[in-house]
């Protein structure tokens, strides 16, 4: 004879503890939504082989994009090609990038009135938020590593391992120049950060609302406007923007790191305040309203109030950490560049021309330049700048040669040098050779201002 067993029954009055679950499948979970989207995959493939396609096709064109940085080396190595994507890449593409996978990823359970499924399978909304933000940033460093590797690559296909001509003039040898290379894009990542969290945050506190997505290109579309006008560098480097402009720095030498580093440490910190406020919003919100539109007042308090608060904070502080309250490009700085980058590309055409070596020491050059025929503040960008470089020659005491430049300097401090004559030194874009007409490398070239006192 058998007899029957009761199950075993909990309590009365009690239930079973819900598990929540861990964020690393959290994680997981939101970065297979996130890769299954078609607009992401299509993303991934495009960064992934468009820009190797575009330096390899621009580096076999005749004409070169000489008006972007490092444009006018695209046939001399293939370096020069993830520059340029680079500097294509802070205006445009990273921005945009940020926007597409940053601020949709939380307005898209929004739109499809997913939240209550999510939150009853989570069971947390801080390690929602942290998982939604972990996927998010592993495909953007996807994206930009993408980027970087595929015009690498492109570049290094089409044209070659050829030493890189720095902003200062010297010549960077294939290792040194694919260090800065790599040390220029892991810099362009602070900024990116900064933007993918401000995505973050309008995909939080604005809600459906397609202005979350636009927020991103909005915000640096701000701050490439800004960058343009006559504003202090203390004003300049407190903009999480300028991360894009100041990895120019690390191709000069000695490299002009303080702005650089300056400018990561910003950026970075504005990725840590607008994702600690994306948090706040996001671990208050009322997910039982399925009408809720956005933060609207709170979003204002805990989004922008606080952000403009670290941009005084920041002005104040490179302000008195640093003598920078002017423009920063002032005559004997541009004076002093100039004569630079002419001494060392003098040699590279000495060596084009197989003359005799001469040094930079033995050269002496020197630059007297004038902005606006001396009508006005000799200081500050504009493209009324008009030098005359002089040098010497080895054995020979008195001044040998003189050669004017028109330059172009804008607020970043970048400048660009149009030769002007004579024209056997810098008067025309050709010098012959004996294997050939080359490129002339005194006849128009790129330079770069150090903004900040550094000496």
């Amino acid at each position: 004879m058998t007899t029957a067993t009761t199950p075993a029954t909990a309590p009365v009055g009690t239930e079973p503890a819900a598990r929540r679950v861990p964020v690393s499948r959290g994680y997981r979970f939101e970065l297979v939504k996130l890769v299954s989207q078609w607009r992401i995959r299509l993303l991934v493939l495009a960064c992934w082989i468009a820009p190797g396609l575009f330096v390899a096709g621009v580096s076999q064109q005749s004409t070169l994009p000489a008006d972007t940085l490092f444009g006018r080396w695209m046939h001399a190595t293939g370096w020069a090609g993830p520059l340029v994507m680079l500097g294509f890449a802070g205006t445009w593409a990273l921005p945009l990038l940020t926007s597409v996978v940053a601020g949709d990823v939380f307005a898209a359970e929004d739109r499809l009135g997913t939240w209550r499924h999510l939150l009853v399978a989570v069971r947390s909304p801080a390690r929602i938020f942290v998982a939604k933000s972990l996927a998010s940033l592993t495909v953007i460093l996807l994206l930009v590593a993408g980027l970087a590797a595929s015009s690498t690559l492109g570049g290094l296909a089409s044209v070659g391992d050829q030493p890189l001509v720095g902003l200062d003039g010297h010549l960077l040898s294939s290792g040194d120049a694919a260090g800065r290379v790599l040390l220029a894009w892991l810099a362009a990542l602070a900024p990116t950060l900064s933007l993918a969290a401000i995505g973050l945050l309008g995909s939080v506190a604005l809600g459906r609302s397609p202005m979350g997505l636009l927020l991103p290109p909005i915000v640096a579309l701000a701050m490439s406007v800004a960058q343009m006008l006559p504003l202090p560098v203390a004003v300049r480097l407190a903009l999480p923007g300028y991360a894009f402009i100041s990895w120019n720095g690390l191709f000069t030498s000695p490299a002009q790191l303080a702005p650089l580093l300056i400018a990561v440490a910003v950026s970075l910190t504005w990725a840590v305040l607008a994702t600690a406020l994306a948090y706040l919003l996001f671990v208050r919100r009322d997910f039982t309203n399925p009408a809720y539109d956005g933060s609207g007042r709170r979003a204002l308090t805990l989004g922008v109030l606080p952000l403009a608060a670290l941009t005084a904070v920041t002005v104040g502080a490179v302000a008195v950490a640093t003598p920078s309250t002017g423009s920063g490009i002032e005559q004997d700085k541009v004076q002093k560049s100039l004569a630079t980058v002419f001494g060392h590309l003098y040699r590279l055409q000495t060596g084009q021309l197989h003359r005799p070596a001469v040094t930079e020491a033995q050269l002496k050059a020197t630059a007297a330049c004038t902005k606006s025929d001396g009508q006005a503040a000799q200081e500050g960008a504009g493209n009324d700048w008009r030098c005359v470089v002089s040098w010497h020659l080895p054995g020979v005491t008195a001044v040998t040669g003189t050669a004017i430049y028109q330059l172009d300097i804008t607020s970043d401090g970048r400048f660009v040098a149009d030769g002007d004559g004579p024209k056997e030194v810098n008067g025309y874009f050709l010098v012959r050779t004996s294997t050939g007409d080359a490129p002339n490398p005194l006849w128009q070239f790129d330079g770069n201002v150090d903004l900040l006192d550094t000496h």
